[in-house]
């Protein structure tokens, strides 16, 4: 079954080398590939339970899976989470020094 899956902490050639060599020396996963520029790692594998080993090996080597919820969360810009403040209820909203 093939998959992919989006991580974090992929900047370079050499973090796609790392995940390549090392994801490879697992038992159900073959066909590694890293794509640096979207962050997302494409492998087959035999069964569902590869998929979790891949992830707690990326996690072991400072590559975490990106959950939805983190996708969520880069997406919204300060100006968007600073209008859905109830000013009535707040004191004082603090910007950062850029919006100011």
């Amino acid at each position: 079954m093939e998959s992919t899956i989006t991580v974090q902490n992929i900047k370079c050639g050499g973090c796609a080398s790392t995940i390549t060599s090392k994801l490879s020396e697992l038992e159900d996963i073959t066909d590694v590939s890293v794509d640096v520029v979207s962050g997302t790692v494409s492998f087959e594998t035999t069964n569902k339970d590869g998929i979790q080993e891949l992830k707690n090996k990326l996690k072991s080597l400072g590559y975490p899976a990106r959950t939805k919820r983190m996708d969520w969360a880069k997406r919204q810009s300060p100006l968007l989470v600073v209008q859905r403040v109830d000013l009535n209820k707040v004191g004082r909203v603090l910007l950062p020094k850029h919006m100011t």
